[in-house]
């Protein structure tokens, strides 16, 4: 019995007897679960790995900025320098107070050296000023100029570099107007207003026309005087420029610009800057946090990589008349159709010539 009983379960759970001798029905419930259990596993592992483990974050305290700001702006003592008019309380780095011509900043003392990487902006931006009567914005920027006054959100023309801009005010109106020209539904621009810009030290920031010429893409952003936090998000990873915003309370990023083949060099330099003129505002940072980004899947094709040495932008032209495609949709529009029209009428006389000498021919055959 007992050597029955062994050998009936040798058979049982043998894999050469299972396979060619067929399942029996405690078999197939086993051999069911087992394989239920291994696709599991190796869908869980391969969502592991897609998702939550594709990139891996690393604050770096070195290029961030946050309460208590300790040493901020004391000379040899913090990582962050201020410019200008601005100033730390406890709360923020106020860039300007709400008074009329002030310009701020702030800036890192260190370059970064960082290939791919993810910054945090924590803001606000508040006054007395009424819709459309307050100015003129902050800027977020990693350029390898730093420390230098000028007319662009506070920072010099020309710049070296990415800058991701929180535009307050619609000064392209009054260009329009003395060029005499309207808005199209196609073509304005909802302010406030997000939007990038890559410089090479040659490109210069259109201010009149709210940097349309140069911009890589933007999204309106209601963040004037709101009750509760407002962000920007800006990820570099793998020369992939993504700016996303949170500015609704909902604790949810909300997609900006997402634009491929951006090549930023290493070793610039992070900061964070505004201007205000005849309109006001109060413009603060509370907190810049910047993270390292590791991308696990591409160790081996960062070897393969050259360094950038100048910004630029893969397909710039092609990028810039999608931009402006929306200013020529009307004209281009009416020669579509009129072209259309004109095609068809065309097709339509030859078609009835071709018919006609047709029905001649088949009419002849007859007789």
């Amino acid at each position: 019995m007992a050597t029955a009983a062994a050998s009936c379960w040798s058979d049982r759970f043998n894999p050469s007897k299972v396979l060619f001798r067929g399942f029996n029905i405690s078999d197939r419930m086993y051999f069911k679960l087992y394989s239920m259990y291994i696709l599991l596993f190796l869908h869980m592992g391969s969502c592991f790995s897609d998702d939550d483990h594709e990139m891996e974050e690393f604050l770096k305290r070195e290029f961030s900025l946050s309460k208590p700001y300790q040493g901020v702006g004391s000379l040899g003592s913090s990582y962050w320098e201020l410019m200008g008019d601005a100033m730390v309380t406890t709360e923020q780095v106020r860039l300007t107070p709400d008074m009329q011509s002030r310009q701020g900043a702030v800036w890192s003392r260190m370059p970064c050296q960082l290939k791919d990487w993810e910054m945090q902006v924590h803001f606000k931006i508040h006054g007395q000023g009424k819709k459309n009567l307050n100015g003129d914005g902050l800027a977020i920027w990693y350029t390898k100029e730093r420390m230098q006054k000028g007319p662009v959100f506070g920072n010099m023309d020309n710049f070296t570099g990415l800058g991701v801009f929180v535009d307050t005010y619609p000064n392209e109106e009054k260009y329009l107007e003395a060029q005499k020209k309207r808005y199209t539904p196609r073509t304005e621009r909802i302010f406030p207003l997000v939007l990038a810009m890559v410089g090479n030290g040659t490109i210069s920031y259109d201010h009149e026309r709210d940097g349309r010429p140069t911009e890589l893409g933007s999204c309106n952003a209601m963040v004037r005087n709101l009750k509760h936090d407002t962000f920007v998000f800006i990820r570099y990873v793998s020369r992939r420029l993504t700016v996303m915003i949170d500015i609704d309370g909902q604790h949810e990023w909300r997609d900006c610009l997402d634009i491929p083949g951006v090549r930023l060099p290493k070793g610039y330099y992070f900061g964070a800057s505004a201007l205000t003129g005849d309109l006001t505002d109060n413009h603060d940072i509370i907190s810049m946090k910047l993270y390292q980004i590791t991308v696990l899947n591409q160790k081996n094709q960062d070897d393969n990589e050259e360094d950038v040495t100048i910004p630029s932008v893969d397909n710039i032209e092609l990028i810039r008349w999608k931009g402006n495609e929306e200013g020529m949709s009307s004209i281009a529009i009416f020669f579509t159709v009129l072209f259309s029209m004109v095609g068809s009428i065309f097709l339509i006389v030859i078609g009835l010539v071709v018919y006609s000498h047709w029905n001649e021919t088949r009419r002849k055959r007859f007789y």
